[in-house]
């Protein structure tokens, strides 16, 4: 069924947009709480939880989730403010039917969106979301009044995922005489991640952690760590870490510093997991993942496989090899040995615990991989125009791949949000990569004048 139809409001990762505009309206939001309640009601069960990030609009779809859900007959626990692993964590444990996560992860705080879990905890598979999308085409009716859902709150939801994040490393680990700065992006890790940390020993400077409803991700947080760049300079710490609006992606600084990306997170992962023998089959990155960290990888006997762009075919290839440890640049890092989704808190201990095991600083172990440079642009390109079948851009592209010769690599993807072609070039000389960069965009240019 999935690979035939194509979803009308699902996208890769739920359902996402700006607040007021179609489909992130109370009136949509309203039916999709129903629409769920109602396929969830088919198997049975009962229970939903919903949590959210700190953005201003997570209130309003708050209640017209408890609204809809509470229409179908199904009953509701509230989390508050909660990272989306957390929510998969506790949909897990609290035996519930389904988590709903209102958050828009990265964004800004103009937009929101919804995404759910399963009772296991992992990404709806896509039958139920076409049964979803086929109950929002049915008018919405309410139950009978006796048979409504009840709501109530779970007063101890932070405790519970604090718990379960310090339960993630060795128990002989302690941070007592650590300093770590933590950039909570005032989103939904703000009065969680610093706890975590605090409770393991570590002395903890917190910034990021003041939500005021519009202030998530704003100049702060993973796709931003500048903040926290200048904060572990400027207090002396051994390392950062950054999280992002929703805390299921990481971003490290290491003492001097300098930023310890995805790749290099994933790195000292995974050989952390060969050292202590724990690494179950290959590593899994993207089309966009550092040849550094495959060549890195290699070199120590560790597999490495490429999937598409996006966590959720990185956790595809993972479950259908059953692999453990995957990720992307961006820091969104999968550890399947110790939680069933990306988690930026989780992921963050078993780098400290690679620290702790090897006796080394967060920049030693992130020298154990060396990135290639890389230069990205995105050239203007009609979405009718066949990149594969243009002979002229495949000889181009031979071209520069006969240059790199095995110390580099070419990606050509025509983004799948807007109307350009990504041209990257990888390889060992910086000034090379540009070049080859800059040669292949204008090729794709005048390919598309004689299209």
């Amino acid at each position: 069924m999935s690979e035939t139809r194509k979803k009308r409001y699902f996208g890769t990762d739920g359902i996402r947009g700006k607040v007021g505009e179609s489909p992130i309206t109370p009136e949509f939001i309203l039916k999709l709480g129903w629409a769920i309640g109602r396929v969830m009601k088919r198997d049975g069960k009962d229970g939903i939880l919903i949590g959210k990030d700190t953005r201003i609009s997570g209130y309003m779809f708050e209640s017209a989730l408890q609204a809809g859900l509470s229409a179908a007959g199904v009953n509701i626990r509230l989390l508050g403010p909660m990272p989306t692993p957390g929510i998969a964590y506790l949909t897990r444990t609290l035996h519930a039917q389904a988590g709903i996560v209102i958050s828009a992860s990265h964004n800004p705080f103009y937009d929101n969106g919804i995404k759910f879990f399963s009772s296991e905890g992992t990404k709806l598979p896509d039958e139920i979301e076409f049964a979803i999308e086929d109950e929002l085409d049915k008018p919405m009716e309410t139950v009978d009044s006796k048979y409504l859902g009840k709501a109530k709150r779970i007063v101890d939801a932070a405790g519970r995922y604090i718990e379960f994040c310090k339960s993630t490393i060795p128990a002989k680990i302690d941070l007592s005489g650590t300093t770590i700065v933590v950039d909570c992006a005032h989103g939904a890790t703000y009065h969680i991640a610093p706890n975590v940390f605090k409770e393991l020993g570590a002395t903890v400077i917190p910034i990021g952690n003041q939500p005021n409803g519009l202030n998530i991700n704003l100049d702060c947080g993973s796709t931003k760590p500048k903040a926290l760049q200048e904060a572990v300079v400027a207090h002396q710490a051994d390392i950062g870490i950054a999280l992002d609006g929703d805390g299921d992606r990481l971003i490290m600084v290491d003492h001097k510093g300098e930023e310890v990306d995805g790749d290099e997170i994933l790195f000292i992962i995974a050989e952390s997991r060969r050292n202590t023998a724990s690494l179950h089959g290959s590593v899994v990155g993207t089309v966009m993942s550092n040849l550094g960290l495959e060549h890195a990888l290699k070199e120590r006997g560790i597999g490495f496989e490429r999937a598409l762009v996006g966590d959720r075919y990185v956790m595809e290839l993972l479950k259908q090899q059953g692999w453990m440890i995957g990720g992307e640049s961006s820091g969104h890092i999968l550890c399947l040995d110790r939680t069933s989704t990306g988690d930026g808190i989780v992921s963050a201990l078993q780098v400290i615990s690679a620290m702790f095991e090897t006796g080394k600083t967060l920049h030693e172990l992130k020298s154990g991989m060396k990135k290639y440079p890389q230069h990205l642009i995105n050239v203007p390109a009609d979405k009718s125009f066949n990149l594969k079948g243009n002979k002229v851009v495949s000889q181009a592209v031979s071209d520069v791949e006969t240059e790199l010769m095995d110390s580099g690599r070419v990606l050509l993807r025509p983004s799948g949000t807007e109307p350009v072609v990504r041209v990257m070039v990888e390889g060992v000389e910086a000034v090379q990569v540009t070049r080859l960069a800059k040669q292949l965009a204008e090729v794709i240019v005048d390919a598309q004048k004689n299209y």
